[in-house]
C-alpha cells in the first residue's frame, strides 16, 4: 500500500494538518520529511494512500495550505550486489542487500546481522551503502551546530554520568543569562544557524528561567534552538515550544527496559518513552540516541534501539560509545567499542535514512580519526563545544572529552571528502 507525505510551511501549519486529519478519522503519523521537498530535518504528516482523495478534499474544504504533497517513495540503491565478491560474503548478507536495493524495511534479525558481522568485505559494503543513502537523503554538506553546556547541576543519579547529583567530586557551575548570550552572539556572528542549550536536570534552570532566555535568543539572533534539558511534563514542553524551542534532544540511551532502569535508578522507562511521544506530538524536531557499551547490552538491544528510532519517527539520532567518568558508579568500566559504534551509525542510516546523525563528540574523544570515519559511514552533523573555557572541563559527563571546535570540524569535514556549510564564516577562524 502506498503512503503519502504532506509537508507544511511551518510547524504550526503541520500540526494543524495533523490535527484536522485525525479529527476526520484519518490515521496519520509524524515522520522525517523527504529530501525532495527541500526541507532538511523537518517533519511531514504521513497517511495511507487509499485516503489520498479524502485528504485532499478535507484540506481544500478547510482551506488549509501546504507546501508539498508527495508519495513516500522507497529509496532503491541499485548496484550494491556485485558478482565479483559473491564468494567473499555470506548468502544471508546477499539477501539483506537485495532488500536494501529494493527499498524494503529491514527486519530485526537482518539488522542484527549487519551489526554483528565481522566479515571485512561485508563491513565495507555496509559503509558504502550507508554513505550512498546519506548522500541521497541529506546531501554532502556537513551541518555544524554550536553547543553551550550552561549548567552541570543535575537532580538525577544516572550511573554512567559524571555530573550525577551524588558525585561529590564535581565542581558545580551554573551560567547566567548574560554569559549564555555572549556565546550565542559569537555563534551567530560565525553564521551558525542552530544553538544547542544543554545542561543537567537543573532545578534552578527551570522553565521560568528558560523561557525568557529562549525568547531573547529568538528575538536577537533568529537562530534555531535545540534544547537538551531532560525530562519535563507535556505542559512544560509545550511552553518551551511556544517560547521558540525548535528541536529537543532526549536520548533513550537504551530501549532495553531492564537495562534502562538499572542505569537510571531514579528514572522511569515508560515516562521516558512518553516524553519522546509528547515531543513528537508538539512538533519538535525530535532527537534521541543511545550509548554503546553499557553493562549487559547486547546486539539485539542495539537492533531494537534502531527500530525504536524508525518507529518513533526520530529526526536526529546521536550514537556514541560509553566512556567512563570520574566519580560515577561506572568509573571502572571499560570504554565502548569504536568499531561497533561506527557500524551502528552506518546501520542506523540504512534503516532510518531521512535523519540527522551526528558524528559525536564521544567518538572524537576516543580516537582522532573516529569522527572522520563516522562521517564516511553515514553521519552528517558535527556539534561544536562552545562552553566558556572556565567551565568546559567541569561539564564532565565522561572523561577526556574532546572539545571539538570550528577548526576540528573544518578538518574532519574536508578529510571525510564532504562539503562545508556555506553559512559559516570559516575564513576568519580556521587556518
Amino acid at each position: 500500500m502506498k503512503s503519502y507525505l504532506i509537508v507544511a510551511k511551518n510547524t504550526s501549519e503541520m500540526l494543524l494538518i495533523d490535527k484536522t486529519l485525525k479529527g476526520n478519522n484519518i490515521q496519520t503519523d509524524l515522520v522525517p520529511a523527504p529530501p525532495e521537498t527541500g526541507t532538511v530535518c523537518a517533519i511531514a504528516v504521513k497517511f495511507n494512500g487509499n485516503e489520498l482523495e479524502n485528504v485532499e478534499f478535507i484540506l481544500k474544504r478547510e482551506n488549509i495550505k501546504y507546501s508539498h504533497l508527495v508519495e513516500d517513495k522507497k529509496l532503491k540503491l541499485q548496484g550494491l550486489i556485485d558478482s565479483k565478491y559473491n564468494d567473499r560474503v555470506n548468502l544471508e548478507f546477499i539477501s539483506i542487500l537485495k532488500n536494501i536495493e529494493n527499498g524494503f524495511e529491514l527486519k530485526i534479525e537482518e539488522i542484527e546481522y549487519l551489526l554483528k558481522t565481522d566479515n571485512k568485505k561485508e563491513e565495507e559494503i555496509i559503509y558504502s551503502a550507508a554513505d550512498r543513502i546519506r548522500k541521497e537523503m541529506v546531501g554532502d554538506v556537513v551541518e555544524i551546530r554550536g553547543a553551550i553546556e550552561f549548567s552541570n547541576y543535575c537532580k538525577k543519579n544516572c550511573k554512567y554520568c559524571g555530573i550525577a547529583s551524588n558525585n561529590n567530586s564535581v565542581n558545580r557551575y551554573r551560567m547566567d543569562e548574560e554569559e549564555i548570550m555572549e556565546v550565542v552572539y559569537y555563534l551567530d556572528e560565525l553564521g551558525i544557524k542552530t544553538v544547542i542549550l544543554q545542561s543537567g536536570e537543573d532545578v534552578r534552570w527551570d522553565i521560568d528561567r528558560l523561557i525568557p532566555l529562549i525568547k531573547r535568543i529568538k528575538n536577537e539572533t533568529k537562530m534555531r534552538i535545540t534544547l537538551s534539558v531532560g525530562e519535563k511534563t507535556k505542559e512544560e514542553y509545550q511552553l518551551l515550544k511556544e517560547a521558540g524551542g525548535d528541536n529537543f534532544l532526549l536520548k533513550i540511551e537504551t530501549t532495553n527496559k531492564e537495562l534502562f532502569e538499572k542505569i537510571h535508578p531514579d528514572d522511569n522507562y515508560e515516562y521516558r518513552i512518553q516524553c519522546s511521544k509528547w515531543l513528537k506530538e508538539l512538533g519538535y524536531i525530535n532527537g534521541s540516541g543511545n550509548i554503546l557499551g553499557l553493562p549487559g547490552q547486547t546486539i539485539n538491544d542495539l537492533a531494537n534501539d534502531i527500530l525504536f528510532f524508525r518507529k518513533m519517527g526520530i529526526n536526529m539520532i546521536g550514537i556514541g560509545p560509553f566512556i567512563p567518568a570520574k566519580g560515577s558508579e561506572y568509573e571502572k568500566m571499560k570504554k565502548g567499542d569504536i568499531e561497533l559504534t561506527i557500524r551502528t551509525v552506518a546501520v542506523t542510516r540504512i534503516v532510518c535514512q531521512k535523519v540527522f546523525i551526528p558524528s559525536t563528540t564521544a567518538l572524537a574523544s576516543l580516537s582522532s580519526d573516529a569522527q572522520i570515519r563516522a562521517l564516511k559511514a553515514g553521519a552528517n552533523t558535527i556539534m561544536l563545544i562552545n562552553t566558556p573555557e572556565k567551565y568546559r572541563e567541569r561539564y564532565n559527563i565522561y572523561d577526556n572529552k574532546n572539545m571539538v571546535d570550528l577548526q576540528a570540524a573544518f578538518d574532519a569535514t574536508l578529510k571525510a571528502g564532504r562539503k562545508l556549510p556555506s553559512y559559516i564564516k570559516f575564513d576568519s577562524v580556521v587556518r
